[in-house]
């Protein structure tokens, strides 16, 4: 069983950064292609952003994050990040973090919450 921890979330100003952590334990987190997702309340839970496993040479961005957020990981670490710069109020939802361990999203956190407000 993987256990799957994010933290980082707060509440932040428009135009503010935040860097989301999310630590892995209980699997070969090098072997996991690694993904956010949020929700915001009332709203279907939408992806954010992907990094592929091993180096984590391909990323991929939902259109309305790409050039703000940035994926990473550090396979020492069992964590991948997400940075987000020049945060907008319609970026306040729940962030999950989840791990690909085949085909599937298998493995979930509990969220961690970002509200950007003024």
């Amino acid at each position: 069983q993987v256990q799957v921890v994010e933290s980082g979330g707060g509440l932040v100003q428009p135009g503010d950064s935040l860097r989301l952590s999310c630590e892995t334990s209980g699997g070969d987190f090098i072997r996991y292609g690694m993904a956010w997702f949020r929700q915001a309340p009332g709203k279907e839970r939408e992806f954010v952003a992907e990094i592929s496993r091993k180096s984590g040479s391909s990323t991929f961005y939902a259109e309305s994050v790409k050039g703000r957020f940035t994926i990473s990981r550090d396979n020492t670490k069992n964590t991948v990040y997400l940075q987000m710069d020049n945060l907008k109020p319609e970026d306040t939802a729940t962030y999950y973090c989840t791990v690909r361990a085949t085909t599937d999203y298998e493995y979930w956190g509990q969220g961690t919450q970002v509200t950007v407000s003024s």
